[in-house]
């Protein structure tokens, strides 16, 4: 990676915008936030502002109310002075939502540090990829050990500890290498308390969730002698467990580890004809062609799409794009 140049461009930055994808996860908020505090020590003005509301389960990352959503009375101001916008795993432009339109609106030069692949005819004005890396915050703990001239805060370690950690399904994926373990090292090192950051991200669960997932679990449809899985989600079962959209993180993964399953699919009804599908596989096969397939992407075994249709249109299209992707993988 040619961090020396990334470093120029935002050692010439006086005003940097820091943003990650809508319904951010964990990789996301803790490359932010890690980038947050290392650019105000450099005297770098910085804001960490989303699209989307931010996640309760992250709350340990935002004690100082770092992260903002987006309002244009509130930033518009702020933005149009920008001087760079730094994007995190956003996995495509699109996903910014609002904050694109802002961006575009203001002509914010735009700096895209990923590890989820990108076509070549990206819009970004530069763009920082890795699809070898972990997660996004690996690739932030690089920029740093190579251009960050003081000793990792707790702050920043407990970020890019966030980030790892989410992204390696808690060190167990096997996209699992030694930086990963490298940086549980240098944050331990550093003061961070890693259970607390897991028991917070995972042992959090609200009963509305609990209970949609038990609504979720006995709907589970099996496919390919059930190597493939796959369940939907509506308003009404929304409703039915007083749940929130937030409440589904996770479930995907869940039914992935159902033994014999290497595939899983969600089809989540957003309620505005769009439906918000998730993938995940254990490995075997790789599931971003098909997201890509509907105008979505990701990881090879990690991947998702919004689609405009209902979910009556849109659950045919994706058991039929997965059953063939399987046959084509099995060949």
């Amino acid at each position: 990676m040619n961090w020396k140049n990334v470093n120029k461009i935002i050692g010439e930055s006086k005003r940097i915008l820091l943003t990650s994808h809508e319904n951010p996860d964990g990789d996301g908020l803790g490359s932010a936030s890690a980038m947050y505090y290392h650019l105000r020590e450099e005297g770098i003005d910085c804001k960490i502002i989303n699209c989307s509301d931010f996640p309760k389960e992250y709350d340990f990352l935002n004690t100082e109310q770092i992260f903002e959503s987006y309002h244009s009375d509130k930033h518009d101001e702020w933005l149009r002075t920008c001087d760079l916008a730094i994007i995190f795993d956003v996995g495509d432009f699109k996903r910014l939502r609002k904050i694109k339109d802002v961006i575009e609106k203001y002509n914010i030069n735009t700096m895209n540090i990923d590890h989820h692949p990108h076509p070549d005819d990206h819009p970004f004005t530069y763009n920082i990829v890795d699809v070898k890396a972990a997660a996004t915050g690996a690739m932030i703990f690089e920029y740093f050990k190579q251009y960050r001239h003081k000793p990792l805060t707790k702050n920043i370690c407990e970020g890019i500890y966030t980030a790892v950690m989410t992204d390696t399904g808690s060190f167990r994926y096997s996209n699992t290498d030694e930086t990963c373990h490298e940086i549980a090292i240098v944050c331990l090192a550093a003061g961070v308390d890693t259970s607390k950051i897991y028991q917070n991200v995972y042992e959090s669960k609200p009963q509305s969730s609990v209970r949609l997932l038990a609504r979720v679990i006995d709907n589970v449809t099996f496919e390919n002698d059930g190597i493939f899985a796959w369940f939907t989600i509506d308003k009404t079962m929304l409703d039915a467990a007083g749940a929130t959209p937030a409440d589904v993180d996770g479930f995907t993964d869940f039914v992935r580890t159902i033994k014999g399953v290497e595939v899983s699919a969600m089809v989540f009804e957003n309620g505005n004809e769009t439906c918000r599908i998730n993938f995940r596989s254990k490995g075997k096969y790789t599931v971003n062609d098909v997201a890509k397939a509907m105008g979505g992407g990701g990881h090879k075994f990690a991947a998702g799409a919004i689609v405009h249709g209902n979910k009556e249109t849109i659950i045919p299209q994706v058991v039929k794009a997965v059953k063939a992707s399987l046959k084509r993988q099995s060949v």
